[in-house]
């Protein structure tokens, strides 16, 4: 019995490790594919642009906060079905963003996507907040990160039509 206990504890550890890395994973992936296609040296950009090293560096950061954020949220309960869609689904629209923008060079509709993201990661974290503050607290980051995101993204569009 105590050798079940202890691989029941170990699998739910490497769970919540996994929980915990796989913003950070699947981000990392999308940055792979799309390195080939990154043309941020060569556009047009706002006063307030960052120089390109800076963005791998926030990137990680945010998706560690992502990905603990749930990771707590989870170790709580159940996470509710709303909850882990909008969770899931604006995972989905950050890693696609990166391709409408680098990939596709469709800035146009980066604009819109990327309104829409920070749409999605103001409601997650005001539910992860109602849930458990820390979560919430957590993602705070990532709202602000988003928001500087979105301006760079409007900005590079208007400067480079």
């Amino acid at each position: 019995m105590r050798r079940e206990g202890f691989y029941i504890k170990i699998n739910q550890n490497v769970k919540k490790i996994f929980h915990a890395l796989f913003p950070l994973i699947i981000g990392g992936i999308v940055g792979m594919i799309t390195s080939g296609y990154m043309d941020y040296n060569d556009l047009i950009k706002p006063t307030l642009s960052p120089p390109g090293i800076v963005f791998p560096i926030a990137w990680t950061i945010i998706y560690l906060l992502i990905g603990i954020s749930y990771t707590l949220l989870k170790e709580k309960g159940e996470v509710p079905k709303e909850t882990k869609q909008l969770y899931y689904t604006q995972l989905i629209f950050n890693y696609l963003w990166t391709f409408i923008f680098f990939v596709f060079r469709l800035r146009l509709l980066s604009v819109l996507w990327i309104i829409i993201l920070d749409v999605l990661v103001i409601i997650m974290t005001y539910q992860f907040y109602k849930q458990n503050k820390l979560s919430g607290i957590l993602l705070i980051p990532y709202v602000l990160w988003l928001f500087f995101a979105t301006y760079l993204n409007i900005s590079i569009y208007f400067l480079n039509i």
